[in-house]
């Protein structure tokens, strides 16, 4: 019986993994380089809303395009909200969607602005929040990328080891956000 069962666990496990499987498609951009998209989505980082084609080199910065669209990451301890502590809240600055709150920013000593939480998240349900988390495995291991949900500008990483309550850090691109002060 235990056979059985550990079969079945099996096979269940291997469904896992074939689902995931099937949700990501790989592209090679180049030799060395592959990206992860979702499958039977269109490419938001190359169409607005209207379907038109958008381009972001005209709309954004040389240091944003390069973070944002080609996901590079600025160098640590050079971005404009690094030490930023005013209360307000952190937008998307290619589409300008609200992303995190101030309130969840913290100190990770890492070189980027760290949040615990995304903007829209209730109880660990990021599903009304505006970013997507996608696996990347870019930096030599795998780990997470963190991208808008709207336009798909890459911001930057997650990674389990922040603190409570959520014990997530999100390292985010200073180039990759705009700021809105909180109106009194």
């Amino acid at each position: 019986m235990s056979s059985v069962a550990s079969r079945l666990y099996f096979l269940a496990a291997n469904e896992g993994a074939v689902k995931a499987a099937r949700v990501f498609s790989r592209r090679t951009i180049a030799p060395s380089r592959t990206v992860f998209t979702y499958a039977g989505l269109r490419s938001l980082t190359r169409y607005d809303e209207s379907g038109k084609s958008m381009d972001w080199q005209k709309k954004l910065t040389p240091e944003q395009y390069v973070v944002t669209r080609e996901r590079s990451t600025e160098i640590p301890f050079s971005g404009i909200y690094l030490n930023h502590s005013e209360e307000g809240m952190y937008h998307c600055v290619c589409c300008d969607t609200p992303l995190f709150n101030s309130e969840s920013k913290f100190d990770s000593g890492t070189g980027w602005p760290s949040f615990y939480e995304a903007h829209g998240t209730w109880e660990r349900d990021e599903s009304h929040a505006n970013i997507l988390r996608r696996p990347d495995c870019s930096l030599g291991s795998m780990g997470t990328e963190v991208i808008c949900k709207q336009c798909d500008a890459h911001l930057g990483h997650v990674f389990d080891d922040g603190p409570d309550p959520t014990g997530h850090r999100f390292c985010i691109n200073s180039v990759a956000l705009s700021f809105k002060p909180r109106v009194k």
